[in-house]
C-alpha cells in the first residue's frame, strides 16, 4: 500500500497559480532552469541499483519521487526518508508486481490518490532477466519478463499520458538496454522486451509530439550495479583471477572504453531528458555503451 494516500494536488495548486510550477505560465511548457521543483515522477524497480539512482536525481533538481519495486519494508523506508530528508521533497512508496495487470491498475490508483492531477514523469525502469536457450526457455518466465518489461510500461503509459497532455508538459523515459539494439545468445525474452519498448517508444512520441509531451529511450551497456559487480565477483571465482582481471574479461568484448557505466551517468542523463534543453528530443534511442554499437 502507499505510505500516504493524501492528495498532493492541494499544495501544489497554489504554486500553479502563482505561475512557480511549471516555469513561466500557470499549466507551463517546460521545466524552470533551476530544476525540477515541484513536479512528481514516478520510477519503476527505484527500491535499488539504476531506479533508486534516478530517483534520487531527480529529487535533487527538487521533483517529488513515487517509488516502486521490491525490497525489505524497512530498507524501503530508510530510501524514502534519505530523499525526503536530504532533498526536501515528497518520497512516496506505492507497491505493486507489474507482472499483473490488476496489481498496475491498484498502483495507478493509488498515485491517482496521491495526485489527482496525475505525474509529470514516468520512467519506466523495472526489470529482469533469465537466461537460456530458446528451446529450452522455461514459458512462464518468457511471459514474466515480457510483462515487467513491455506489457507494465504501456500500461503506465496508457493511463498516465493523458493528464500529462492535459497540462502540456510530461517526460516518458524508457530505461530499455543496448540489448534493445543488438542481440546476445540466451536471452530471448530480454532482448525481445527491449526491442519492443524501443518500438513502443516511438509510437508514443508520435502520438504526443504536439501536445509538449516527450517519450525517448535510453539504452545503457553495462551498468556498474551491485548485480553486475557479483557477476564480477563470480567470473573472479570461476577464472581464478583478481576482480580487476575478471571485470576485463567481462567487457573486453563488448565495452572499447573497458569501463561499465556509472548508475550516475545514467541517472543524470534521465534528468538531462526532463529538462528544458530536451524539448525537442522525442522518440530518441540513445545509447551508453561505452563504444559497444561503434564496431
Amino acid at each position: 500500500m502507499a505510505a500516504r494516500v493524501l492528495p498532493r494536488s492541494l499544495g501544489l495548486l497554489k504554486l500553479a497559480l502563482n505561475g512557480s510550477l511549471y516555469g513561466q505560465t500557470a499549466v507551463g511548457k517546460f521545466c524552470t532552469a533551476s530544476g525540477l521543483k515541484t513536479q512528481v515522477a514516478l520510477v519503476t524497480g527505484s527500491t535499488s541499483g539504476i531506479g533508486q539512482g534516478v530517483a534520487e536525481s531527480l529529487a535533487s533538481r527538487g521533483c517529488n519521487v513515487i517509488l516502486n519495486g521490491f525490497g525489505d519494508p524497512n530498507a524501503i523506508k530508510t530510501i524514502q526518508n534519505d530523499i525526503e530528508s536530504k532533498y526536501n521533497v515528497e518520497a512516496d512508496f506505492v507497491d505493486g508486481d507489474l507482472s499483473k495487470q490488476e496489481e498496475i491498475q491498484k498502483l495507478c490508483q493509488q498515485i491517482d490518490e496521491l495526485y489527482p492531477k496525475g505525474i509529470d514523469i514516468l520512467v519506466n525502469n523495472a526489470g529482469l532477466q533469465h537466461v537460456s536457450p530458446v528451446e529450452e526457455f522455461p514459458v512462464e518466465r518468457w511471459d514474466l519478463l515480457i510483462a515487467v518489461m513491455l506489457s507494465a510500461p504501456f500500461h503506465l503509459t496508457r493511463h498516465f499520458l493523458p493528464k500529462m497532455k492535459t497540462k502540456g508538459w510530461g517526460r516518458i523515459v524508457n530505461l530499455a538496454s543496448i540489448h534493445g539494439i543488438v542481440a546476445s545468445p540466451n536471452k530471448a525474452a530480454y532482448v525481445s522486451a527491449k526491442h519492443g519498448v524501443l518500438g513502443l517508444t516511438k509510437v508514443v512520441a508520435l502520438e504526443a509530439a504536439t501536445s509538449g509531451v516527450t517519450c525517448n529511450a535510453l539504452c545503457p551497456g553495462f551498468v556498474e550495479t551491485e548485480i553486475f559487480k557479483k557477476q564480477i565477483e563470480a567470473r573472479a571465482q570461476q577464472e581464478g583471477c583478481s576482480y580487476n582481471e575478471a571485470k576485463r574479461l567481462i567487457l573486453q568484448l563488448v565495452h572499447p572504453t573497458m569501463e561499465p557505466v556509472g548508475v550516475d551517468q545514467v541517472s543524470e542523463y534521465v534528468a538531462f531528458i526532463c529538462s528544458r534543453a530536451a524539448d525537442q528530443m522525442t522518440g530518441s534511442i540513445m545509447t551508453m555503451d561505452g563504444g559497444w554499437t561503434a564496431r
